[in-house]
């Protein structure tokens, strides 16, 4: 797998580079503009070398429109119809692999973010043309695989709710963390598991092997939590500032998923959270919708060490240290 900055002599030729530009957008404007300023570098590299450059992009919701994103794509370059307006796009598509193939003469993956799906423009079309990773790609892969070979004290923590998604990376991190802090409705499970009344709170029914986990010493949970209509919502201010000396004390700190119902809006600890970070953190590695959007509306993006563009991606590469997106580009013909 090779960078775009190792593809030789640019000029003249036709690239299309697949960019993540699926982003937020109210009344035609876009809200998060995080991703795309990211894949900008990789565009102007594009454009300085003399390259003949076409977008593309995957737009998730219906109400949005494409033009929306045409303000960010550098003059002369051409922002191809959203790809999910084609139905081989999701079903990888060898028909529609061609068919954007068939155009150009390099493909360039910069949409670190949706490499985790199997999809055609990520997967397919790279088997039939020389293909190349974008500047921020490079850099998700260099800055996430810290992780792996972590300064020590190394402190995980895992936010946020869906159980089975983020089981593999706890999984795999307590094995290289020193300690792992989960928060968010994550952690019921495990409060639950120790004899803490819950409640009403969300809870998953599948025991999920979470005694083998506890049994390391590894895992630490929230102290006192904001409960409301007997649901918790929150993490405490107990919880907050011991999780502070925690933070104090790492050398790495690797940060995925809030601490409460962001989406609810139960801010309060994860909003803390990214300020704690920023501040006494030493090193840090954080990423996922809910932490970017805290981070966003703190304004904070240039106080972490390294911020991912990925959501389900990042999880994905922490836990299998590669994407199907990668694993394309590294059997190319």
């Amino acid at each position: 797998m090779k960078s775009i900055l190792e593809s030789g002599n640019l000029k003249g030729k036709r690239v299309l580079v697949r960019v993540d530009w699926n982003v937020p957008i109210e009344n035609g404007k876009v809200v998060d503009d995080f991703r795309i300023k990211k894949s900008l570098p990789t565009l102007e590299y594009l454009e300085n070398a003399g390259a003949k450059v076409s977008v593309a992009t995957h737009l998730e919701s219906r109400d949005a429109s494409i033009d929306s994103l045409k303000t960010y794509v550098p003059k002369g370059m051409k922002l191809l119809a959203n790809l999910r307006d084609n139905p081989g796009e999701k079903s990888n598509s060898e028909k529609f692999a061609r068919e954007l193939a068939s155009k150009v003469d390099i493909y360039v993956n910069e949409a670190f973010s949706a490499s985790h799906r199997e999809h055609t423009s990520i997967v397919s079309v790279p088997k039939f043309l020389p293909s190349f990773i974008g500047l921020q790609f490079a850099r998700e892969i260099k800055e996430l695989s810290r992780a792996f070979y972590p300064k020590r004290p190394f402190l995980f923590i895992l936010g946020g709710a869906k159980f089975e998604t983020k089981l593999p990376l706890l999984e795999k991190f307590v094995h290289i963390a020193d300690e792992i802090f989960v928060g968010g409705a994550l952690a019921n499970n495990f409060l639950k598991m120790q004899g803490v009344d819950v409640g009403d709170s969300l809870v998953d029914d599948e025991e999920f092997g979470l005694s083998k986990l506890l049994e390391t010493k590894k895992i630490l949970l929230p102290e006192d939590t904001i409960v409301v209509n007997n649901k918790i919502m929150d993490a405490g201010p107990i919880t907050m500032e011991n999780l502070k000396s925690k933070i104090v004390a790492a050398k790495l700190v690797l940060w995925n998923g809030p601490l409460g119902f962001y989406e609810l809006g139960y801010k309060v600890a994860t909003l803390q959270l990214a300020k704690m970070i920023s501040e006494f953190g030493h090193e840090s590695i954080v990423g996922g919708g809910d932490t970017i959007a805290a981070i966003n509306e703190l304004n904070l993006f240039d106080k972490f060490s390294f911020v991912s563009t990925g959501g389900g991606a990042m999880l994905d590469f922490l836990a299998t240290g590669t994407l199907p997106g990668i694993e394309a580009l590294n059997h190319q013909r």
